[in-house]
């Protein structure tokens, strides 16, 4: 089973103005996130999803893989959706780009969760076990149907961390 992990970085913040390209010690917001999704050895593929050319160049100057998607989108699952067109994967893991410090333990849980149950189950699991919000709840984030995705038709199953 293939696992794909997608950032999704938008540089134009209303709350915090480009909080993700701020310095966390030596590295930036974003930059540790990446890296830190990276080390965790969990994913076939680790990619940051961004409208901005400024955390683009940040990511592929230091190494990581980044690709451009529309500024259209309005939230980070619509960016996602549009980036993991074309890659052949089977679940896609959506840790948000402000979130560094990240337990890989909870990945691993909810990627193991999903591996072990039927879709159903793992809806209700991890709308539980996460504590999302209704807002970003599992099935309101999930692209895995053509209504859900306004770039096209994306079969995934979509996990996601906010």
């Amino acid at each position: 089973m293939k696992v794909v992990s997608i950032i999704p970085a938008r540089y134009e913040s209303q709350r915090f103005p480009a909080k993700l390209m701020h310095l966390l010690g030596k590295k930036t917001v974003i930059l540790s996130t990446y890296e830190n999704v990276l080390a965790t050895g969990l994913f076939d593929q680790v990619l940051v999803a961004t409208d901005s050319e400024i955390i683009y160049k940040e990511i592929f100057d230091n190494g990581g893989k980044a690709v451009m998607t529309k500024t259209s989108h309005h939230c980070g699952s619509d960016r996602i959706a549009e980036a993991v067109m074309g890659i052949d994967t089977d679940i896609v893991v959506n840790v948000q780009g402000d979130e560094p410090l990240i337990d890989h333990k909870d990945i691993i849980r909810a990627i193991d969760l999903k591996r072990n149950t039927e879709p159903e189950t793992v809806k209700r699991q991890l709308y539980k076990y996460t504590s999302l919000e209704s807002s970003f709840s599992f099935t309101s984030t999930s692209i895995t149907r053509e209504s859900a995705s306004p770039v096209g038709s994306v079969d995934k199953t979509f996990l996601c961390f906010t």
